[in-house]
């Protein structure tokens, strides 16, 4: 498994904690911040899938 998919998934996680955070404390700030780090570990994750595949083949 790549490096990748696991720092994706870990900013995964900690972006939906941060934005549901946000929610909750009603912080618009913190939710966006939450949001971004989500899509940016999700499109980190993928990149890393690629990497996997293009190894395995």
């Amino acid at each position: 498994m790549d490096k990748d998919r696991i720092k994706g998934a870990a900013k995964e996680v900690s972006g939906s904690i941060k934005e549901a955070a946000g929610k909750v404390t009603g912080d618009r700030e913190t939710e966006a911040e939450g949001k971004v780090e989500k899509n940016v570990g999700t499109a980190q994750n993928a990149f890393g899938k690629v990497k996997d595949a293009i190894r395995n083949a």
